[in-house]
């Protein structure tokens, strides 16, 4: 039977012969660093749980079927999983990576994979031309971000396949704004798809946790030599939890994508507000190419204030959002990229980028919509009112 994904994270992990053995409708957590052999010669499918073991080994089946990919890992943290996919490079190779990135990623293109000789061109991907004058003869791998962090930047993803492929590269994309829930980029042809499952995976800011997956058998087998020679992998008590989380997501991510429209059309009309940036909104630059690629626009969206007191202000009165990094927990959580996210890119950097000292990035958790709205106008005003006070 072809189920449904909204079926699938329910029932993926326990798919195999986890519960023929007991009927545990969860998987076990098998907390064991390593496994008796039963014979001299052969062992099991498991002997040191670096390499491998039962729990995580659910989640990986898990989120390899739900990106319709081959082959999973599960990572200590997002960036583990991003780095990892990068091991497979050697020195003398090139990447293209979006100028639009996260801090952490662009923190290890610039300052670590330089160190083994992997050289870096940053490109605009929401622009094909540009990308693919970024290309050398060298370029292995074009990285991409949709929608991308923080300004939701948004590629063609089949455009950036077809010019990787033309080029004899390969696409490596970050999944986790959209999940594969709403996003589905192995099936338009990108070979690693990654994620930070800290956020909307796993849902309940409670785990650091990443993954990745491979759309073929042999580049799985090149990141697994990574994950085990580097050893960054997912305890098996964070794999449970976040296999829990999986199981969520359908109903976390609609109520707060819904929330997250109505809240991006009110910052739209609000008169503090310079930008905002929201895939949903029709005037998005990337509206229509993200509509082709994506079920829905999710639940992350930023907006710009028109200076840095305005948005201190605004933060400093806000009231039911955590102030803090990440994002995707079932709590909305309001960011500052300039000093979060984005810290480990320099100012200069930062703003061509378009990052501000005005730009908030909010995810928007599953607080009642209208609490929220409230909440955003409450902030504003006082805002205002120090505006107000300061310029008399």
């Amino acid at each position: 039977m072809n189920e449904k994904i909204e079926t699938s994270l329910i029932t993926a992990s326990t798919r195999g012969d986890y519960e023929q053995k007991t009927g545990a409708v969860n998987v076990p957590i098998y907390l064991s660093s390593t496994f008796d052999q039963e014979h001299f010669d052969s062992f099991g499918p498991y002997d040191y749980s670096r390499s491998g073991n039962p729990t995580r080994a659910a989640l990986e089946k898990t989120i390899a079927e739900l990106e319709g990919g081959t082959r999973g890992f599960a990572f200590s943290s997002g960036i583990a999983a991003i780095a990892s996919a990068f091991m497979i490079l050697k020195a003398g190779d090139h990447i293209v990576i979006t100028s639009e990135v996260y801090g952490g990623t662009f923190r290890f293109v610039t300052q670590m994979l330089t160190k083994f000789g992997v050289e870096h061109t940053f490109a605009d991907f929401t622009d094909l031309t540009a990308v693919e004058a970024a290309i050398r003869p060298n370029t292995k791998v074009l990285y991409v971000e949709t929608p991308a962090n923080p300004l939701l930047g948004i590629t063609d993803i089949e455009g950036v396949v077809a010019l990787a492929k033309a080029h004899g590269a390969l696409t490596f994309l970050d999944n986790t704004f959209m999940t594969p829930l709403y996003q589905r980029p192995l099936d338009l042809g990108v070979d690693v798809v990654l994620h930070s499952a800290t956020k909307f995976l796993g849902g309940h800011s409670d785990i650091i946790a990443g993954l990745a997956v491979t759309k073929n058998e042999e580049l799985g087998d090149q990141i697994y030599f990574a994950q085990n020679s580097f050893g960054a992998i997912l305890g098996a008590q964070d794999s449970f939890i976040l296999i829990q989380g999986i199981k969520t997501l359908h109903a976390r991510l609609t109520q707060s994508t819904a929330s997250a429209k109505k809240i991006a059309a009110y910052l739209d009309g609000h008169e503090l507000v310079e930008e905002v940036h929201f895939p949903g909104l029709k005037s998005h630059p990337g509206h229509a190419i993200h509509a082709k690629q994506a079920t829905s626009a999710g639940a992350v969206l930023s907006f710009k204030l028109p200076n840095r007191e305005i948005t201190k202000a605004f933060v400093e009165h806000i009231q039911i959002p955590i102030f803090a990094v990440s994002l995707g927990g079932v709590e909305s959580i309001l960011s500052y990229p300039a000093t979060m996210s984005h810290a480990a890119i320099p100012k200069e950097e930062r703003e061509k980028r378009g990052i501000t000292d005005g730009l908030l990035r909010f995810s928007v958790g599953l607080e009642h919509v209208d609490d929220l709205l409230a909440d955003f106008e409450q902030a504003f005003a006082a805002a205002k009112e120090l505006t107000v006070v300061g310029n008399k």
